[in-house]
């Protein structure tokens, strides 16, 4: 999602809106206002954070490539869940090439601790878990697990399954041109674990959860990897994403699921 010429013209249009209906915030989404208007109302920009900030501006840093109608689905869940605004309150939406006018609604899966956790790892490996789910593997759907953080924990209650491929190199999650690396690895049963500064330690690890005693719930119909997931993300304090055969993206923490969204849907 990149800005371009238009931007200005919609943003313009939105602010438009904005004074002409009863909305009661903005969602500016993959636009950098180079003048933030002075407005009344709350705004949400999802993207990268302006130099001024305002105490009514408010930022998501979420992947732009989860696409429009899930970001303004995601902004919608955001203000409701932080009193922002109220379910069934109208806001307008501006992107750098759409326009749009919303009911408030909770339409996304996601519980409050997911916002909490949007910090430039997690933000990245989230990313390429959608990724995984729309490419898939050589067009092939792929489920995966992605470990983050409290590495010393989750070694300590895995085992490698394969030899390890990542044993001896340095790939980071940060550096882009290793997503495709990464990508080629993810056929591989087991989980990916990855530090808290994006250092890919392992693929291909067996997350060894003994389930009766970590007594995890998750919903009917999700499998072991679900259940692994969950059992980790319980155990330590990392946080887990996987990446079901059907392209559902769950995002788990303290044995629950957070955050739940399907890219294909989209």
């Amino acid at each position: 999602m990149k800005e371009n010429g238009y931007s200005a013209i919609l943003l313009k249009k939105a602010i438009e809106l904005i004074n002409t209906l009863d909305t009661k915030a903005l969602v500016i989404i993959g636009i950098q206002p180079k003048n933030l208007l002075k407005m009344k109302i709350p705004v949400v920009i999802i993207g990268n954070e302006a130099e001024e900030k305002p105490a009514n501006f408010h930022y998501l840093r979420l992947p732009l490539s989860l696409g429009t109608k899930n970001l303004v689905n995601l902004a919608s869940s955001f203000m409701i869940t932080n009193e922002i605004i109220h379910e069934k309150d109208l806001f307008v939406y501006v992107t750098p090439s759409s326009l749009g006018i919303r009911r408030a609604e909770k339409t996304v899966k996601a519980k409050d601790e997911f916002f909490l956790q949007i910090e430039h790892i997690f933000r990245e490996v989230l990313e390429l878990a959608i990724e995984l789910s729309l490419e898939g593997r050589e067009g092939k759907p792929v489920g995966t697990i992605f470990v983050i953080g409290d590495t010393r924990n989750v070694i300590r209650h895995s085992y490698q399954m394969v030899p390890n491929p990542f044993k001896g190199y340095k790939i980071n999650i940060l550096d882009r041109s290793t997503r495709e690396i990464i990508k080629e690895f993810a056929f591989l049963d087991g989980a990916f674990v990855i530090n808290k500064s994006g250092r890919v330690l392992c693929a291909g690890r067996y997350l060894d959860i003994d389930l009766k005693k970590t007594a995890v719930r998750i919903p009917s119909g999700l499998g072991s990897r679900h259940l692994a997931a969950a059992g980790i993300s319980k155990l330590t304090k990392a946080i887990a994403i996987t990446v079901s055969e059907s392209g559902v993206v769950r995002v788990f923490k303290n044995g629950k699921i957070i955050f739940e969204y399907n890219p294909r849907l989209d």
